[in-house]
């Protein structure tokens, strides 16, 4: 029997469960278990994206660097401008023609070590029209993921994993690292000196919708809530990693005492 995929984004798992939904641990997505059920209708499945998005340049950017948005293109990306569940399908897609790897260094999911598949835009800017055009979405890891936005590992703490990660995956020198992240910033700080038109035909031209992004007065208020909110989930992360941590510790420790008590011999019985 053909399962009834659904389109659920991340945000809206719990609800889905609750209203019935089940997860295919080897589709990784969401389906009804039988057909009418309808506290699961708001997330009936839309047609699949096309693996290859109209326009979309595939080669564009599958190494590994550092890719700075520029501070006035905040909160103008796909993420911001589509809804949840277009979200979701596009997310699937994207993973789905990785074959669940990682573009850029080659790593699959590691649930262990919290390494996860996600998705990245790759822009090209025509500094003489002003815009600012999707031209790829790429599958990155976390690791790939963090190093890419290095400005943002920064400001939450993960600078250093994510300077470490960069060479292993690049090859580079740690002067040509820095170099290489020096350059990053340069080409930033000149962006983010200029407004930028938003041009997501990649998207609209495959059937997503597209809503118009935050006006620029908007996105620093964004900008600091998602960050807050980023924070508070990295805490939260932390601390059930420490958690877990802390049982694995008092587990081996009550292995290594139970094995370091001497045996007694038994004392043989008198006849």
């Amino acid at each position: 029997m053909e399962r009834i995929w659904l389109d659920v984004p991340y945000s809206q798992k719990d609800e889905a469960k609750e209203a019935g939904a089940r997860w295919s641990p080897g589709a990784k997505r969401w389906f009804a278990p039988r057909p009418g059920i309808a506290a699961l209708a708001r997330w009936e499945a839309l047609p699949d994206v096309p693996d290859l998005l109209p326009g979309e340049d595939r080669l564009l950017g599958s190494e590994l660097f550092v890719d700075l948005v520029p501070s006035s293109c905040w909160f103008t990306n796909v993420r911001t401008c589509v809804s949840e569940k277009d979200w979701e399908r596009l997310r699937r897609m994207i993973t789905r023609r990785a074959e669940m790897r990682c573009e850029s260094c080659g790593s699959g999911e590691d649930r262990a070590t919290r390494r996860w598949l996600e998705a990245h835009e790759r822009w090209a800017f025509d500094s003489t029209t002003g815009t600012q055009r999707l031209a790829r979405l790429i599958c990155l890891c976390t690791d790939c993921h963090h190093a890419t936005h290095y400005g943002r590992a920064q400001v939450v703490g993960t600078a250093d994993a994510a300077f470490i990660h960069l060479r292993a995956v690049t090859g580079m020198s740690e002067t040509q690292t820095h170099a290489h992240i020096s350059e990053a910033f340069r080409v930033w700080e000149e962006r983010s000196n200029r407004s930028w038109t938003l041009d997501l035909t990649m998207l609209t031209d495959a059937g997503v919708t597209v809503r118009k992004p935050l006006k620029a007065e908007e996105r620093s208020a964004a900008a600091q809530a998602a960050l807050a909110e980023e924070n508070d989930g990295m805490r939260a992360r932390e601390a059930e990693r420490a958690k877990a941590l802390g049982i694995q510790q008092r587990a081996a420790a009550h292995v290594l005492k139970a094995n370091s008590v001497p045996r007694r011999e038994p004392v043989p019985r008198r006849r």
